[in-house]
């Protein structure tokens, strides 16, 4: 049948290589994007939405991995202390990583599916939404999200 050796032509073909950038180089992971499932994220459910005063206990009590998930430039302006940059257009390669290349790229414990300390966030509270849905179709299902974003940490901090 003549269907096999196009398939594998098209195969060999859709080898992507993801580059992750890690402090001090790039790390490449191998494989295809998850597929299209889509979380739709609703921000007013409770479940996953984090407050100001549950990150700052969190935050208190080392018991939080913070992901920011802004552009490099806009953390490096200013940003949560105690937070992780991963850039959103990295996060899902970011988190395909294997512990130990995470870890050696991050500096922090690589997050684990069923952690339920997980929590996202970005400028405003978008961003962090479109993490929660890449982090659920990779099988994390207990993360959550900072939905006021550094805007609003920022602005009631000067207070």
């Amino acid at each position: 049948m003549t269907v096999f050796p196009a398939l594998r032509r098209i195969s060999a073909a859709i080898k992507p290589v993801f580059s992750v950038y890690c402090h001090g180089g790039l790390a490449s992971v191998r494989g295809l994007r998850t597929s299209a499932v889509s979380f739709n994220p609703d921000p007013s459910n409770p479940d996953y939405v984090v407050t100001r005063e549950q990150l700052k206990a969190m935050l208190a009590s080392h018991s939080v991995q913070l992901f920011d998930i802004r552009n490099r430039d806009e953390f490096q302006a200013g940003h949560i202390a105690g937070s992780v940059n991963i850039p959103l257009d990295q996060l899902e390669e970011s988190l395909k990583l294997s512990s130990k290349t995470f870890e050696k790229c991050f500096k922090v414990k690589a997050p684990k599916k069923e952690d339920d300390n997980i929590v996202f966030h970005c400028q405003r509270g978008r961003r962090s939404l479109t993490a929660l849905d890449i982090a659920w179709r990779l099988g994390f299902s207990r993360q959550g999200h900072y939905a006021g974003g550094y805007s609003e940490w920022a602005e009631l901090e000067k207070q």
